[in-house]
């Protein structure tokens, strides 16, 4: 635990990605094979499972420090990580011990199987022989909230210059199904035993905040509607079909009627498109998401959210990985498999256009068809791995927006700790304000810092971490889309809102009202054209 802390300590004191990368590729170097094995699951999101609730970890490091549970519960409000928390109020490390990573792990799992005296035994004797950094990352893992803070490009480039292979090979090696429980490190990096469901890397698209003139030619281009759906890839190798999703998780139980579909795919085929919820044509969001977390789907959910894969391009073909070839030769092998492929896996048909204006026009209608823009793809691009500039991009339609007021406001986490930057905001209804939405995200450093002063000042009760405050900031929320929710009290639900802007000019009544967010609701439904 000891180099790992080293590790953590070198990437968490410098946000120089060069210098991360290097600290990162050196531990890579040095440390035992099942410690770097185990660091790049941690990085890659691989956690260990939660081993103990947080209460009882608060509970017992409460009586470990001798203090009361109301001085802890403070201290974790200023902190904002339970982890930190715990590591800076517990007394210094009786002993001190020089036990790997992997061992540590180990650990944690034997304790997950015993009771819970003999856990909170086991923790007490971990913290008692650990120093403060080690405790939080001992803590982290035991939560199995474990983040280091480290994108997965970086982690790649560092493997990259610990092993001296290719990133783009390393990306493909580190998808997949696999665990320290599965495989080792030289297998891994390797790509020894490579595994049957494995995906590829997804290539992303870059924002396009500008119109599109700047691209040049617009017949180098092609365009395809943006959906509003789950990326993933559909794999079909070794008789067997496996659905991925873009976070790496296997879905493929949740989506049967994808998977029943898939059999009439050729051996050695993957796909990239979305899952989308389909009745004719795209079913809100909202809807979908009674299918995401679903480990197993009712007959009844089945019939009231049928999904499709919607396919938009073809990456492996007869076992071949076709990634190398330009998207138009990929698009046109696409256009071929899925004239004989079932009405579940449709092929997402192109917005056809001659010059910019006319993709324009697509892309101000792409709601009609419940799109939310469109997705320019350079014709002569391959499949990259992660995002690269200039050859893929979204071009997004402007979000929609309502200006409502703060009424709650909870301190953040990491970074923000100290810092009031988690909020809830409502629209009028008659006389009263009636929560709508949270966000977290849109404002600069300097504006979270003067808030969390206002809150401050102006706190009229508390419910734990959160602060309900007089109601009179206003700010515009910017979202994607709205759908109706039981689940909310304003009956109403808004897709990724997050904050565009701080209304200093308009007063709290001056805010919107909840019939201007259900005059939203009345936007036509996509029209079915499949």
């Amino acid at each position: 635990m000891n180099r790992f802390a080293v590790l953590f300590q070198s990437l968490d004191g410098t946000t120089s990605s060069t210098a991360r990368t290097l600290a990162l590729a050196a531990y890579l170097r040095e440390a035992p094979e099942p410690d770097r094995l185990w660091t790049i699951a941690l990085l890659t999101g691989r956690r260990p499972r939660r081993v103990i609730t947080a209460g009882k970890l608060a509970e017992w490091a409460a009586e470990a420090a001798g203090i009361p549970d109301w001085l802890f519960a403070e201290s974790y409000s200023v902190a904002g990580d339970l982890a930190e928390t715990i590591a800076a109020i517990l007394p210094p490390a009786e002993t001190t011990t020089n036990r790997s990573l992997s061992d540590w792990i180990a650990t944690l799992r034997a304790l997950s199987a015993q009771d819970e005296p003999a856990r909170r035994a086991g923790i007490l004797a971990a913290w008692a022989g650990l120093d403060a950094t080690e405790r939080f990352l001992f803590n982290k893992l035991l939560t199995g909230g474990f983040r280091m803070g480290v994108a997965r490009g970086l982690m790649q480039r560092a493997l990259a210059q610990a092993t001296g292979l290719d990133e783009a090979t390393l990306a493909h090696r580190l998808m997949g199904d696999w665990s320290p429980d599965t495989t080792t490190f030289a297998a891994l990096i390797t790509g020894d035993g490579a595994q049957a469901s494995r995906p590829y890397p997804f290539c992303l698209a870059h924002p396009l905040d500008a119109d599109p003139d700047a691209l040049g030619d617009p017949t180098d281009w092609l365009a395809e509607w943006k959906w509003d759906g789950i990326r993933g890839q559909l794999v079909c190798r070794d008789g067997r079909v496996f659905l991925w999703s873009r976070g790496e998780e296997l879905v493929t139980d949740r989506y049967p009627e994808i998977v029943a579909a898939a059999q009439a795919l050729p051996e050695g085929t993957v796909l990239d498109g979305e899952i989308l919820g389909w009745a004719g044509a795209p079913l809100p969001f909202a809807t979908l998401q009674r299918r995401i977390g679903l480990k197993t789907v009712s007959r009844r959910t089945l019939a009231e959210v049928p999904v499709i894969f919607m396919a938009y391009d073809l990456l492996e073909a007869d076992s071949t990985d076709l990634r190398p070839q330009p998207f138009a030769t990929r698009r046109a092998a696409l256009e071929a498999l899925a004239t004989d492929l079932p009405p579940e896996l449709p092929l997402s048909p192109l917005a056809r256009f001659d010059d910019w204006a006319t993709l324009a026009a697509h892309r101000q209608a792409a709601r009609d068809r419940g799109a939310e823009g469109v997705m320019l793809k350079q014709r002569t691009s391959p499949y990259h791995a992660g995002r690269k500039r200039g050859d893929w991009w979204k071009w997004k339609l402007d979000p929609f927006s309502l200006d409502a007021v703060l009424i709650y406001a909870q301190a953040g986490h990491g970074r923000r700790a100290g810092l009031y930057t988690d909020f809830t905001f409502a629209l009028w209804d008659g006389p009263a304000l009636v929560p709508v939405a949270k966000a977290y995200s849109g404002l600069t450093d300097a504006e979270f810092a003067e808030i969390t002063r206002w809150v401050r000042a102006h706190t009229t009760d508390r419910f734990g971490p959160v602060r309900q405050v007089v109601p009179e900031l206003v700010f515009e929320l910017g979202f994607e889309g709205i759908a109706e929710s039981p689940r909310h009290k304003s009956g109403l639900a808004l897709r990724f809102p997050r904050m565009l802007r701080w209304r200093r000019d308009k007063p709290a009544a001056e805010a919107d009202r909840i019939e201007t967010a259900r005059a939203l609701l009345a936007h036509p439904a996509p029209r079915a054209y499949l």
